[in-house]
Parts: C-alpha cells; structure tokens; sequence
C-alpha cells in the first residue's frame, strides 16, 4: 500500500478532508483536515480515521499510523 493509496482512501471516506501524508507505505503520519472534525474531541477524531483504514490495519499492510486530525480553523 502506496501513501497515495492511503490518502485517497482517507479523502474518500471522510466528508471534505484534505490529507497530506508522509513516511512510508507501512509506517506513517498524516494530517487530516475536515470540517466534520468540528465538536469532536481528539479520540473520537482518531478513531474515525483509523475506521477508514481498519482493513489495512487489520491486514498488516499498513503497521503504524500516526493522526493529526484538525479542522480548517484549527490549521489556519
């Protein structure tokens, strides 16, 4: 799994995220900038994400993720 393949999975699955990655296809960060993040607290924040990826997880394909989840405002 490619971070590309990550990325578009991620924008793919949370509503107006924009995501920029770094690292590598089986370690890596990413930033997560959506307004749905708005109210949310940081957990339940990082736990949507990790939805979004929980198969890849799950598989082994992709072994360790670190999130920084934000709103636009949060990032401005």
């Amino acid at each position: 799994m490619t971070l590309n393949d990550i990325q578009t999975k991620l924008e793919a699955s949370i509503e107006g995220a924009t995501v920029t990655m770094q690292g590598d296809g089986c370690n890596c960060s990413t930033l997560v900038v959506s307004p749905v993040f708005e109210g949310m607290g940081l957990l339940a924040r990082q736990r949507m994400v990790l939805a979004a990826v929980r198969a890849e997880i799950d598989s082994g394909e992709l072994h360790a993720l670190s999130i920084k989840a934000r709103t636009p405002e949060e990032v401005a």
